[in-house]
C-alpha cells in the first residue's frame, strides 16, 4: 500500500475509533452516571431507565458496538484493499 493510502487508512481507521468512544462513554458514563436522574423519570420493564443503562444498556451497547466496529472496518479494509480472504 502506497505511503498516501496508508496515512489514509489510519485516519479513517482513527476517526472511526473516535466516534466510536465517544458513543461507549456516552452510553457507559453518560447514561448510567451523569444523566441517571434525568433518565429515571422514564421506565423499562419496570425499572427505571438511568438504572436500566446502568445494569443492562449499556451491555447492549457494547455488544452493538463491536459488531459496528467490524463491521465498519470490513468495509474500510476492502475499501484500501487490506482485507483477510
Amino acid at each position: 500500500m502506497a505511503q498516501k493510502n496508508l496515512q489514509d487508512y489510519w485516519k479513517k481507521n482513527l476517526r472511526l475509533l473516535g466516534i466510536l468512544l465517544v458513543f461507549w462513554f456516552l452510553v457507559s458514563y453518560g447514561f448510567g452516571i451523569l444523566f441517571a436522574d434525568q433518565l429515571n423519570q422514564f421506565q423499562i420493564g419496570g425499572y427505571k431507565l438511568g438504572f436500566w443503562f446502568a445494569q443492562q444498556g449499556s451491555i447492549y451497547a457494547f455488544v452493538i458496538l463491536i459488531f459496528v466496529y467490524v463491521n465498519r472496518m470490513n468495509k474500510l479494509d476492502r475499501e484500501y484493499d487490506v482485507h483477510e480472504e
